[in-house]
């Protein structure tokens, strides 16, 4: 136990004073909030919860701040996906017995804490400001490749709930994820986490950035 409590100070310690103030110091037992130093896949198994060392650069902070006080499940089959499964009729199926629901926070904890989840910034080489160039345009394209080319309804759920659940839902992805991190994030998963599950596809920049506005309206009240 002291060696926990003290990882989880060193934790707040990195972060500054913007996490000491505004972060329980429990995230840490769940999140990772400072880059890990530990890429192995062994890490992989051991997970509670996704890494939050680049949340600033992930998350639009209206909607962070609105589901801190009401979380709703962003991955139906929990976090890691595979030790939260068992078999259904026809498929696997999410064992909610499995899954530990996220707490709920008040409005000036929830506040706060997207304070200095937002101060946590993506190095420039990893998410490089404009990657994703802007262009709406293409999002009906992005549609058609989302839910039919490229197979990504095999993993997420998108805008009408049907789909996979190996990964996050995306029925609301344009109001939670900025739509950089969607462009980068799309574009080689792996530069993120070495053993994340998502496959780099290897696409062309014009199919990301289709992808990316079509993404980027959802939960938005787009109509691509």
């Amino acid at each position: 136990m002291k060696r926990l409590l003290l990882a989880v100070g060193l934790a707040v310690a990195c972060v500054g004073d913007a996490y000491a103030g505004g972060l329980d110091p429990s995230c840490a037992a769940c999140h990772a909030l400072v880059k890990p130093a530990d890429a192995s896949i062994d890490r992989l198994w051991t997970r509670k919860g996704p890494d939050l060392w680049y949340a600033g650069s992930k998350f639009n902070a209206e909607w962070l701040t609105s589901w801190l006080q009401n979380p709703k499940a962003i991955r139906p089959a929990g976090y890691p996906y595979f030790k939260s499964v068992m078999k259904g009729s026809d498929h696997d199926v999410p064992d909610p017995s499995k899954i530990t629901p996220h707490p709920k926070l008040d409005k000036a904890a929830a506040e706060a804490a997207t304070a200095a989840l937002m101060a946590l910034k993506a190095p420039a080489d990893l998410l490089p400001p404009g990657t994703f160039k802007g262009d709406m345009a293409g999002a009906r394209m992005g549609k058609l490749s989302f839910n039919k080319l490229r197979g990504c309804v095999a993993c997420h759920q998108g805008e009408d709930g049907k789909g996979g659940f190996s990964g996050p839902e995306l029925t609301d992805g344009g109001a939670r994820l900025q739509p950089d991190f969607i462009a980068a994030y799309t574009a080689n998963p792996q530069a993120f986490d070495p053993h994340i599950w998502m496959p780099k596809l290897t696409l062309k920049d014009q199919d990301i950035q289709r992808l990316t506005a079509y993404l980027s309206q959802l939960g938005r009240g787009g109509n691509p």
